[in-house]
């Protein structure tokens, strides 16, 4: 990634924060075995401060959409506060094979370490940290060829545990789309399927909502839909995006 192409994915910029669009297939930072993140980038988003700015939180590397970055130490301070406390409203667009036949509902399931072998693989777990979401159906896609039913759906974390919206939608019977870990995808090692057919996580992070000031209206910022998943949110009824969805990036003269 250039810095040019770094400085397009910017969504919003003001005095403490910056939200980036995320790619998919990209980590957000290193992992223990190295290797290229996002991060690692972010010297092109200073714009005249003396330090590249950094995460506020995270999102899964096959994850696009919604990133928060704190421009200094007491910008990450505050928005880790906010992260913490659940005051930052965030939606997920998310295609999950089959689907629940209600049209919204809550999914409310404790969650714990799958073991240490796996690193950071999450199960159910009575025992574990509690974990809730709330899901409203957007719509959803006639049977395919394959007698695979398909939905889109709106996903609200109201905790924020590691995998929760892929543990929750495999656990509740309809995992999302592509994910190698808790849905039916192939893992990494294992023969891609025919082509044409899409594997790749259809997980967007599609709208993240910070009430950053206190005298001022809450920051809402939307990333657009990726090119992955315009095939599979177009078969399940989403008519494209809407001008005014999508605003220009927000900046302040600082």
């Amino acid at each position: 990634m250039t810095p040019e192409e770094m400085v397009t994915r910017l969504l919003y910029r003001d005095a403490l924060m910056l939200v980036i669009d995320k790619p998919a297939g990209m980590a957000v930072h290193r992992g223990p075995k190295g290797g290229a993140s996002l991060e690692d980038h972010f010297d092109a988003l200073r714009f005249g401060l003396p330090r590249a700015p950094a995460l506020a939180h995270r999102l899964d590397r096959d994850t696009s959409g919604c990133l928060a970055l704190g421009r200094h130490r007491k910008a990450l301070a505050e928005l880790g506060r906010l992260f913490k406390s659940g005051s930052i409203g965030k939606t997920y667009w998310a295609v999950v094979e089959g689907g629940p036949p209600e049209d919204a509902g809550r999914i409310d399931l404790a969650l714990g370490r799958m073991d240490m072998a796996r690193g950071w693989w999450m199960k159910p777990d009575p025992n574990g940290q509690p974990a809730e979401t709330a899901w409203t159906v957007m719509g959803r896609a006639a049977a395919p060829s394959d007698g695979a039913n398909l939905t889109w759906l709106a996903l609200e974390p109201l905790t924020g545990r590691t995998h929760q919206l892929r543990v929750h939608c495999a656990a509740a019977g309809w995992p999302i789309m592509g994910d190698p870990i808790y849905g039916t995808a192939p893992r990494p090692a294992a023969p891609r399927p025919a082509a044409g057919i899409e594997t790749r996580l259809q997980l967007h992070a599609r709208e993240i909502v910070v009430p950053l000031y206190k005298k001022r209206a809450p920051i809402r910022v939307t990333a657009p839909v990726p090119p992955h998943m315009v095939e599979q949110l177009t078969g399940c009824g989403w008519t494209g995006e809407c001008p005014a969805a999508i605003a220009q990036p927000v900046t302040s003269p600082q």
